[in-house]
This record gives C-alpha cells, sequence and structure tokens, in this order.
C-alpha cells in the first residue's frame, strides 16, 4: 500500500495561484529553485509537504510580497517567519532616526515615506509646502498621499498635466494590485479612480521648453509652476512585514527654474 504525504488545505493552491500571477510554468519555476517539475507538481496538488526552507525558496523565486510569505507558511503548517512590527516600536528607532535624517536632508526639495496603501508615515518641508491650504478632511490621519493626490479638493487642481499624472498613478496602483493580492489597496484604487475629473484650461507653454528626462509632476504654488520627476525607494532584502512595505518617495525638481524658486524659500 501507497502511502501519500498531503500538504495542509491551501499551501499548494497559493503557490500555484503566485506561480499563475507571474506567469511562469512548473518547469521553469522548479529550474530557478533547483528543483523538478514533478516535485512542484506535487506540492501544489497537496501530494508533498515542502520543507520550510523550499517553501522560502520558491517564495522568493516568485517574488512574493513579506506579508504573503508568511501566509504560504501558515498555510503549510510552519509558523511565520517575518514578524510585523509597528513603526512606533521601540525597536524601530534606529529606522525612524535614519528616515527622518533621510527626509531633512532631502530638504528643500519634497521627500515622504508611505505604507503597502499610500498613507503618510513620515514627509519632509517640502511636502508639507505643496499640502498648504488643503481642507482638513484631508489632512486628518491618516494621511494618505493617493488621496491627496487625486482628489478634487486636494492637489488635482494644482496639477497642470493631472491627467497625464493621474493616468500614471493609476497605471502604479494596477500594477501593485496585479503583483500582491491586497483588499486595501484595491479598494483605495476603486475609491481615487472614481474622483471626477475636471478639465483646466489649457496651460501655456514656458518660454524656453525643457526636455525632460521622465513624466513630470507640474504643479502650481503660490502662482509658481513647480515641476518635478519621481524616485521610489525601498529597502533591499527586509526581514520585517512593515519594512518591506515601506517606500521612500523623492521629487527630484525637473527645471532650473524650480530648483531657483525652492532655494530662494531658505530653511
Amino acid at each position: 500500500m501507497t502511502t501519500v504525504t498531503t500538504t495542509p488545505a491551501g499551501a499548494g493552491a497559493l503557490l500555484r495561484t503566485w506561480r499563475e500571477r507571474r506567469g511562469i510554468s512548473q518547469l521553469e519555476l522548479a529550474n530557478r529553485a533547483d528543483s523538478s517539475s514533478r516535485h512542484i507538481s506535487f506540492i501544489e496538488t497537496g501530494r508533498s509537504r515542502p520543507s520550510e526552507e523550499m517553501l522560502l525558496r520558491l517564495a522568493d523565486r516568485l517574488d512574493v510580497p513579506v506579508r504573503d510569505r508568511n501566509a504560504l507558511l501558515l498555510a503549510a503548517g510552519y509558523a511565520p517567519r517575518y514578524p510585523q512590527t509597528p513603526l512606533a516600536d521601540p525597536s524601530m528607532g534606529t529606522l525612524r532616526e535614519g528616515l527622518e535624517r533621510l527626509l531633512a536632508g532631502y530638504e528643500p526639495y519634497p521627500a515622504l515615506v508611505v505604507d503597502a496603501t499610500y498613507d503618510v508615515v513620515a514627509a519632509n518641508r517640502g511636502i508639507l509646502m505643496l499640502l498648504d491650504g488643503l481642507p482638513g478632511h484631508l489632512l486628518a490621519p491618516p494621511l494618505n498621499a493617493m488621496r491627496i493626490t487625486l482628489h478634487p479638493e486636494g492637489l488635482a487642481p494644482r496639477i497642470h498635466n493631472f491627467r497625464e499624472w493621474r493616468g500614471h498613478l493609476l497605471a502604479q496602483m494596477e500594477r501593485q494590485i496585479a503583483l500582491a493580492r491586497s483588499e486595501p489597496l484595491r479598494a483605495l484604487y476603486e475609491e481615487v479612480s472614481a474622483y471626477p475629473v475636471a478639465d483646466r484650461p489649457g496651460d501655456a507653454e514656458p518660454a524656453d521648453p525643457v526636455p525632460y528626462f521622465a513624466l513630470p509632476l507640474v504643479i502650481e504654488h503660490d502662482g509658481q509652476v513647480l515641476s518635478f520627476v519621481s524616485s521610489i525607494a525601498t529597502f533591499n532584502t527586509p526581514m520585517d512585514v512593515t519594512v518591506a512595505e515601506l517606500a521612500i518617495e523623492t521629487m527630484l525638481p525637473a527645471d532650473p527654474a524650480t530648483v531657483k524658486y525652492l532655494r530662494s524659500l531658505g530653511p
């Protein structure tokens, strides 16, 4: 009589979902993980229980987010590997101080840190400058970067190339939703994508057009038109869910006029 070992319900199905989401075959995954397609098939159908090491290796090859690696481990009967430590926890003091120094050092240019659903966890004075005059209901915690940018009472009326920038942000969220199963992020996307888009009169071209090297955010502040390009950084090989989901966004001035204006504001 042959004995078949089965993995706890759900682990194989979760693994198959991530593999299909990444658009790769069992053979390709096996090659990436130094395994066999037969073994991958057995894991996905529940006929074989993967070791904790193998499960983490497969998750790494599939680029599964840290939060979902915990779910895979639990589904296979293992303890979660990655903690989720609140950013306010004393053990995160060094991280918080480092982020604050980074944001302050980037001034007078805008920079902020957001979590997985774009709630702002830290921001510098450059960001606060751009938020001058926004209604209180948008500035109430938790401050959300997508909501503030796309809401018709938020930054939207100040953004000269709003339709382009809106399309860029929504496409960015769509890619994230496709890569990670996040119902809160999907709910945020459905909310902000439903905001009405008002037509604004065409803005005159600058006297000396600037050859942008990336799509700029062209936004007005106190009568001055500013241009920024956005850069986003994340942590390498994070070992904590909270840290894995943090993103640092810096706004690089895209033309000399923006540099001159921001520097004129002083400290």
